[in-house]
């Protein structure tokens, strides 16, 4: 080597290897998977402004989920926590199982949807009787003057504790559809589509009477995820059962978020190369002005101690030409550092 590097100019050796060390400097920092510290499942990933934010659930038994933190990242690679956004100090009716939010941004304020309690039918009726009842939940919401709260309960009470078409009020998911705020929601393997009112105070009918439509897909347990892409609606679910290694996530496309949803294939399931498993209940954000996709999901490592630990991973999200999803790799370097640009940016979810 010595006897080849000598019969290079020096000039052209110093540019060389300048350059060289030059490509070195630029490789960006990896976000590393899981992106956050801590046991933290069902993911929701939203931009506001310059920032990324993640609110997840704190991932313990039930009767210790009982509080919600956030975190924050201007590049993806280094995140704050911003512990205790709301608990059971702030919602009164709250006795455990506090899970899956789901954050808006509308008018200057920030919202955060949330269900809790692990709510069942009472006595075989649809409507909870009362706060008394230990099976009293559903979905509530809660509104902050900033991301990271603190969130104050805005109603005091469930927003939506009925089991319409049998429906279990939980993980849901809003979005604003036609200047309409829509959420779609469901557990026990069944889908919701339902309309928001313009205060989130209430749930009000479509325009043909309907409270509730189902939208269920084939293969549905939970976790569902809406997003518009090119003029088509992609809907996103975990099937299988939360707490084991076949947990992973299902898609379908349709023209509107109503449907009719066909399931096309499965896009995210457990990966024996990097050890992970349960991959699922996860969001989708898109980086403004881009077509660049993102999926925020957790998983559970391949050494595991039980259905609660999970973490909370990033990876890239692409697409075939004919607009269907690739299979998404999961892998333990993440993703590349990343800012955002300002202004303000639009969320992608």
């Amino acid at each position: 080597m010595h006897s080849y590097f000598a019969k290079i100019p020096p000039v052209f050796l110093t540019l060389a290897l300048a350059s060289a060390a030059g490509f070195a400097q630029e490789k960006k920092p990896m976000s590393q998977n899981p992106v956050v510290d801590g046991w933290y499942a069902d993911p929701e990933i939203a931009i506001y402004g310059d920032t990324y934010w993640i609110f997840p659930t704190y991932s313990r038994p039930f009767e210790e989920q009982l509080h919600l933190d956030a975190f924050s990242s201007k590049d993806l690679v280094t995140w704050t926590k911003h512990k205790n956004i709301i608990g059971n100090s702030e919602i009164k009716w709250l006795h455990k199982a506090l899970w899956a939010p789901a954050s808006i941004e509308k008018d200057g304020k920030y919202y955060l949807f949330f269900a809790c309690n692990d709510t069942r039918p009472i006595d075989g009726t649809l409507t909870p009787e009362s706060p008394d009842n230990p099976k009293y939940g559903g979905i509530g919401v809660a509104v902050a003057d900033k991301p990271e709260g603190p969130y104050k309960d805005l109603l005091g009470k469930p927003l939506l504790p009925e089991f319409f078409n049998n429906a279990q009020p939980i993980d849901q998911f809003v979005f604003k559809y036609k200047n309409n705020y829509l959420m779609v929601y469901g557990g026990w393997g069944r889908c919701n589509i339902v309309r928001l009112a313009d205060d989130f105070k209430s749930i009000v009918p479509f325009p043909d009477g309907d409270i509730a439509k189902d939208i269920t897909p084939e293969n549905y347990t939970e976790g569902p995820v809406m997003f518009e892409r090119k003029g088509k609606w992609y809907f996103m679910w975990s099937q299988g059962s939360w707490a084991t290694d076949n947990y992973r996530v299902a898609y379908a496309i349709a023209d509107t978020p109503f449907g009719p949803f066909k399931m096309i294939d499965f896009v995210l399931s457990a990966s024996d190369e990097i050890g992970a498993k349960g991959a699922g209940h996860h969001s989708v954000f898109n980086y403004p002005g881009t077509d660049d996709w993102y999926v925020c999901y957790h998983r559970r490592p391949a050494k595991n101690y039980g259905g609660d630990h999970r973490e909370t991973c990033i990876d890239r999200m692409y697409f075939n030409e004919d607009g269907t999803i690739k299979p998404i790799i999961m892998t333990n370097e993440g993703v590349e550092q990343r800012f955002l640009k300002k202004p303000k940016g639009k969320r992608g979810k």
